[in-house]
C-alpha cells in the first residue's frame, strides 16, 4: 500500500505484521483452525485484489497486506481459506465466516474503507 492509505492503515507496531513470514504463519494457523490443508503461500504485488486462491491450493496474497493492521489481514486470509469450503459468497460461505470471525463484516468494512483510498483498486474486490 502506498501514500495516505498506508499511513492511515498503520496502527501500533503490535497490531501490524512483522514480515512476510508472520503472514505465512497466520495462513498456516488459520488453515489448521478451519480444518483445511494449508495452501502454498505466495506474496506479490496485486493490482486488483488483496488475495486469490486457486483450486490447486495456491494462495496469493498482495504484498501490501504486510502494512495493514493484522485484523484486516486475518480477514483476507480467512476469507480466502473459507473459499476452499464454499466457493461462492452465499449463505454457507457467510456461515463459515461468522463461525471463524464473528466480526468479519466490521473487518470487511474497514478494509473497504481502506480500499476506497486506493484509487487503483475497486472497493468491491477482496
Amino acid at each position: 500500500m502506498k501514500g495516505a492509505a498506508t499511513k492511515k492503515a498503520m496502527a501500533s507496531p503490535a497490531s501490524r505484521w512483522q514480515d512476510a513470514e508472520e503472514l505465512r504463519w497466520a495462513v498456516r494457523h488459520w488453515a489448521a483452525r478451519i480444518g483445511v490443508k494449508a495452501p502454498q503461500v505466495h506474496l506479490r504485488e496485486m493490482r486488483q485484489k488483496w488475495a486469490s486462491i486457486s483450486g490447486i491450493g495456491r494462495l496469493t496474497l498482495d504484498a501490501g497486506l504486510i502494512s495493514v493492521p493484522k485484523e484486516l489481514g486475518e480477514f483476507v486470509i480467512v476469507h480466502e481459506l473459507v473459499h476452499i469450503l464454499a466457493p461462492n459468497h452465499g449463505k454457507v460461505f457467510k456461515s463459515f465466516m461468522f463461525a471463524y470471525l464473528p466480526d468479519w463484516e466490521v473487518r470487511e468494512q474497514k478494509l473497504r474503507e481502506l480500499l476506497t483510498e486506493r484509487k487503483d483498486i475497486p472497493c468491491n474486490e477482496t
